[in-house]
């Protein structure tokens, strides 16, 4: 069984027990989250699908980290002209563990 939500601009396959990585969500470590954007849902009847959402679907999940990636780094420059900009970058994401599908 398994269900593709939509959180943060993104798309991601969960199954029950799984842990995610997703885009920066307000809450705390260890609060539960509900994601009620479900795009679609399959078990052993096969695949739901919505236009484009599902109605009444939502799946449920518990913080287990906020944290930043790796930094990355971003360099500007100009040839022949003496412009070089080195800056870095790290990106905050939540790592979510998914406790329940609901369909």
């Amino acid at each position: 069984m398994y269900a593709i939500i939509k959180t943060g601009g993104k798309q991601y396959r969960v199954e029950e027990g799984q842990i995610i990585k997703i885009e920066k969500l307000s809450a705390e470590e260890g609060e539960n989250v509900e994601f009620d954007q479900v795009l679609a849902f399959a078990d052993d009847n096969g695949l739901k699908a919505g236009s484009p959402m599902l109605d009444g679907a939502s799946v449920k999940g518990k913080v287990i980290e906020q944290g930043k990636n790796k930094k990355i780094v971003v360099f500007k420059y100009k040839p022949k002209i003496r412009y070089r900009k080195k800056t870095g970058h790290r990106q905050p994401y939540t790592r979510v563990l998914i406790e329940d599908i609901n369909a």
